[in-house]
């Protein structure tokens, strides 16, 4: 993260503090909402567990030049991207690899999961569903779009109550192989502690953006059963069987979510098309994809991961 003295001073001002960044919501909707409401509600909300392909999901979709999203270019203002867009003096920059030294890079007109910070700012208030329509509608306003698009991995939790707000909303839930995906969560996890223990500024941006997924303020997506120690492949396993077990069952009364293999997504452009289909995108995308299967050699509990493979097939079946 190549953040300046300046910059970084700029995140912890506007993000440090949960009254600062109220009162540029309530300036923002005072300047740029109006009383038109967006009526296309067919929006796209992506979630699941990190490392399973949403980042590559959220690209590929954004290409088709359907959806308004947050951009790397409205951090720190993410609470009001209408004001401080009228100031803004970025400019596109060449990409550059992302934190995650995953070989994804990015540039300031590459869209990223921003709205936690909403989240984190109102979910807890009685308004706070009539405050996230008006925030979909001044994103929206900005790209001067009619449909939204975007990627958290803590809505996940929150599936049902979007769904109340926005009916008309369909959920993609990415997944992948689960030994694969529980050593991609591992490593990265032991990446992001390296980060954050070289430079003090990154535990403060991930806890700023509410991203907890890994490093030194991880919190479990779920409470552990048999494996605690984070450096091990097996408490990483446990919560991708927690963790879709749990979505397995959410999904239930949601008919407007898929579940997306991502390995089959990556690799068959016939399965894209399908997906494109189901949710009336064009096919004018022009996001590579770009997919390697690695071999795990770690030692895991092979009953677990029996589990996990049933569990797999469950998901590849729904």
């Amino acid at each position: 993260m190549n953040y300046n003295f300046f910059q970084k001073k700029l995140h912890n001002l506007c993000l440090g503090s949960k009254s600062i960044k109220k009162s540029l919501f309530e300036i923002e909707k005072l300047i740029f909402h109006n009383s038109i409401k967006i009526k296309n509600e067919k929006h796209i909300f992506i979630t699941s567990l990190p490392r399973s392909g949403t980042s590559a999901l959220l690209e590929f979709i954004y290409s088709s030049n359907e959806f308004g999203s947050l951009l790397y270019k409205d951090m720190p203002f993410v609470l009001s991207p209408n004001l401080f867009s009228k100031f803004s003096s970025k400019k596109n920059i060449i990409k550059k690899e992302r934190m995650h030294k995953d070989g994804m890079f990015y540039n300031l007109n590459t869209p990223e999961a921003f709205d936690e910070v909403f989240f984190l700012t109102f979910e807890n208030e009685l308004d706070w569903e009539n405050n996230f329509l008006k925030y979909i509608e001044l994103i929206l306003i900005k790209n001067k779009k009619q449909k939204y698009l975007s990627k958290n991995n803590y809505n996940f939790k929150r599936l049902h109550k979007i769904k109340k707000i926005f009916p008309e909303s369909k959920f993609l839930v990415p997944f992948r192989e689960p030994l694969e995906h529980a050593y991609s969560m591992m490593t990265q996890n032991l990446n992001f502690k390296k980060q954050q223990n070289d430079d003090k500024f990154v535990l403060k941006y991930t806890n700023y953006l509410g991203h907890l997924e890994f490093g030194n303020n991880h919190k479990p997506w779920f409470k552990p059963d048999a494996y605690k120690d984070t450096s091990s492949i097996n408490y990483w396993l446990e919560q991708w069987f927690l963790y879709f077990k749990e979505l397995l069952s959410l999904k239930t009364n949601l008919d407007n979510c898929y579940l997306i293999n991502i390995d089959k997504f990556c690799n068959n452009q016939n399965y894209q098309i399908d997906l494109l289909k189901k949710l009336n995108i064009s096919e004018k995308t022009s996001f590579t994809l770009n997919y390697k299967k690695k071999i795990v050699e770690e030692n895991f509990d092979k009953i677990l991961f029996e589990k996990c493979k049933k569990l797999y097939i469950d998901l590849e079946n729904n």
